[in-house]
């Protein structure tokens, strides 16, 4: 491994120096165990704790088949789908394995006692496998994490519906929380030139999926002057949401939990900003009975921020705790659109509200190719910045996951694998000084942990 990440931080090392340098048999990766699986059985999800479920182990290196490619990981990120997999809940992702595994010959690599987790990498191609004509060792990527098989007709139009579409690093192994990854070459994408490698790997999962979910035609197709509701407006998924709704010329109410996010909001250019901690929304009553009264006073809220007028589009991921307030603020032929259930995943709401008023419920997962690549190109032209807020050691990954699930975080996460310090990796100076301040924002905000992007190439 020293000798690749010698190459890597090298500034003359040729295409053909990485094709000749020899792999390692084995690499460090974040796992979880399969014998483990049962560890946290009778708590509530507040009290499983990451840090004791989550494993830096010593592994070897996978079988490079065709159409894949083997990465040096220089730097990966902390998605939610690595806290649930921590967690192994709503079910352990070794059933996943399990059923890869039995697709094919090839697939069956997948299926191992431990997982390899992470959704998000940047790197640099090492090995590319037969029928790879895209990709070359010594490429510097980033990865998205669709896996699919496309052997079905079902998956062309849209590739998200192909029957065998996966999440890597959550529902397939090697994932990008390691030093080695191993992934389809069609999940390649250049790396910004102008971004470090821990805030190029920080945007993958989350500003793929607020594409898709917000700006796509498979999700909420948003317009100029659309009114977007968006829960947690300053996290992992909210702060990519926000970015593109101000963007795409929409008016973002942004939903936080703090003044601290509130501010981010604002620092981002949003204008129209609910505290719900603050205005002490209680869309529950109880555990079996919500709040009618409170959807109202959240509408009611809502007009006073927008001139009047209610939400054309919900960003949705809250689940459990939201989405009956959700349906009931948006406007009569308005969209929820969904992508995930961090509080629960048993919606309830007034279906009066949803029929009568003509409203649709999207779900959304993920993107397909062709958005993941739309969402990575506004990031490499500057449209779209990085929302990293803090950077940890691949031994920290448990932590890292433990602020994550606890909610202790602003935007997303880094990790560093092979990367030795923050700040590497940026090769347009010139670009990166035009938005050093969007690109800081959210470490900015976390400037008493003293992570702040130094803009050092190497």
């Amino acid at each position: 491994m020293n000798k690749i990440l010698d190459a890597i931080l090298a500034s003359d090392t040729k295409p053909e120096d990485f094709a000749e340098l020899p792999l390692p048999e084995s690499y460090r990766g974040v796992t979880v165990h399969k014998d483990e699986a049962g560890m946290f059985d009778g708590l509530p999800s507040r009290e499983k704790d990451p840090r004791k479920s989550l494993h830096l182990d010593e592994v070897p290196v996978p079988e490079l088949g065709p159409g894949e490619a083997l990465v040096a990981v220089m730097a990966s990120s902390v998605n939610y789908n690595s806290v649930w997999t921590s967690l192994f809940e709503p079910m352990s992702t070794f059933g996943f394995l399990e059923r890869y595994g039995r697709l094919s010959p090839l697939t069956k690599r997948h299926d191992l006692p431990y997982h390899v987790i992470g959704s998000d990498l940047s790197g640099v191609v090492l090995r590319t496998g037969a029928g790879v004509n895209s990709w070359k060792p010594g490429d510097e990527v980033v990865a998205h994490c669709l896996s699919v098989e496309l052997e079905s007709a079902d998956g062309h139009d849209d590739t998200m519906l192909d029957p065998e579409q996966r999440i890597w690093g959550f529902e397939t192994n090697f994932g990008g929380l390691a030093e080695i990854a191993l992934v389809k070459s069609n999940q390649l994408m250049p790396k910004p030139d102008h971004l470090s490698w821990e805030e190029a790997a920080a945007p993958g999962l989350v500003n793929s999926t607020a594409y898709r979910q917000l700006v796509s035609r498979n999700g909420a197709g948003m317009k100029q002057g659309d009114n977007v509701l968006i829960w947690g407006a300053s996290g992992g998924l909210g702060s990519y949401a926000t970015q593109f709704a101000l963007a795409g010329g929409a008016n973002p109410i942004c939903v936080v939990s703090s003044d601290a996010k509130a501010d981010i909001c604002r620092r981002m250019g949003a204008e129209a900003i609910i505290d719900r901690n603050a205005e002490d929304y209680r869309f529950w009553k109880d555990e079996h009975h919500q709040d009618p009264r409170e959807w109202k006073r959240f509408g009611k809220r809502i007009r006073e921020l927008t001139g009047g007028e209610d939400v054309d589009i919900v960003f949705e991921h809250p689940g459990r705790e939201t989405f009956g307030a959700s349906v009931y603020v948006t406007r009569k032929g308005g969209t929820i659109v969904t992508c995930a259930s961090t509080s629960g995943y048993e919606h309830s709401y007034d279906n009066r509200y949803l029929w009568m008023s003509l409203k649709r419920i999207v779900g959304s997962h993920f993107a397909n190719y062709r958005e993941a690549w739309e969402a990575n190109r506004l990031i490499a032209k500057g449209k779209i910045h990085p929302t990293l807020s803090k950077t940890y050691s691949l031994e920290e990954t448990g932590q890292a996951a433990y602020d994550v699930h606890r909610n202790l975080h602003q935007g997303k996460v880094g990790v560093l694998a092979l990367s030795p310090e923050e700040g590497l990796g940026v090769r347009n100076e010139a670009k990166r000084a035009k938005h050093l301040d969007a690109i800081n924002l959210f470490r900015d905000a976390d400037a008493g942990q003293g992570h702040r992007a130094t803009g050092k190439a190497a």
